[in-house]
């Protein structure tokens, strides 16, 4: 099994919600910068009037030791 250190979960139940769902999973991730997305799950469900989309996300950000080496090994 991979490594996380979290999860982030993206759902969407009405039709216009779900056209903007990558959307905001794009907005996620441009504001944290850090995490590298180790795994992901897609699930729709469905009753006699609603589909619901979710997308689930299990991420990591560098520790603090490796976001240091990365800082500087930057020129």
């Amino acid at each position: 099994m991979v490594a996380f250190t979290g999860v982030k979960v993206f759902s969407a139940t009405k039709a216009w919600e779900r056209e903007q769902i990558s959307d905001r999973i794009n907005e996620w991730l441009e504001a944290n910068p850090g995490v590298e997305i180790v795994d992901k799950v897609v699930t729709q469900s469905s009753d006699s009037e609603f589909h619901c989309l979710t997308i689930t996300l299990f991420y990591s950000r560098p520790t603090s030791r490796g976001a240091a080496a990365q800082a500087s090994a930057a020129p």
